[in-house]
């Protein structure tokens, strides 16, 4: 819907982006079994640029507590090595190779606590996206009326909607962020 001017539909879709970076990070948050995502967020200092590892080795699984990554340059693998042990995941790998194992320790209440922070911390930021959306929303509203292209009700009306979709991401991040908060404590 568009309100002269100001697009609705653009500011829900942007609140919806950090809904789905909020997804991928919880994704990579450790909760007892192994996962291909759980190495998503480690990025690798490669060829003189950040890259994910997904674009310099293959992520494999093949027993439910272990990693693999096979890199695909062997003089990559100190790299890869390097960035998935400063990723602050916990893990230390193995080299055997081009191929790096990945044993998952069992998760300790204190490391369990730890990852929820981390949950914790992925959803605020998610939640401060979402408020700069609405704020971005609220600022072209004022701009509008002051400019004369919409009334002061319009802009009452306007601002509501606004205030509706931030309402309503902001509960899909602590929906998001109860059920990761439950995985990761289940034993």
């Amino acid at each position: 819907m568009k309100g002269q001017g100001l697009d609705l539909a653009a500011l829900g879709k942007r609140m919806d982006g950090a809904l789905d970076v909020l997804r991928k990070e919880l994704q990579g948050l450790r909760t007892g079994r192994a996962s291909p995502s759980l190495l998503e967020p480690v990025t690798v200092e490669a060829y003189g640029q950040e890259m994910p590892l997904n674009q310099v080795g293959t992520v494999g699984v093949p027993e439910p507590r272990m990693l693999t990554v096979q890199v695909w340059d062997r003089g990559m693998v100190k790299a890869v090595d390097k960035a998935i042990r400063n990723a602050n995941l916990g893990l230390n790998p193995t080299v055997d190779g081009q191929l790096l194992r990945i044993p998952l320790p069992e998760l300790t209440q204190e490391r369990r606590q730890e990852l929820v922070k981390v949950a914790h911390k992925y959803a605020e930021q998610a939640k401060v996206a979402i408020r700069n959306v609405r704020r971005d929303g609220n600022d072209s509203l004022k701009r509008l009326e002051r400019d004369g292209d919409i009334s002061a009700d319009e802009h009452s009306k306007l601002s509501h909607e606004v205030q509706a979709a931030t309402d309503k991401h902001i509960e899909a991040v602590d929906q998001l962020l109860k059920q990761k908060e439950k995985d990761i404590l289940s034993v």
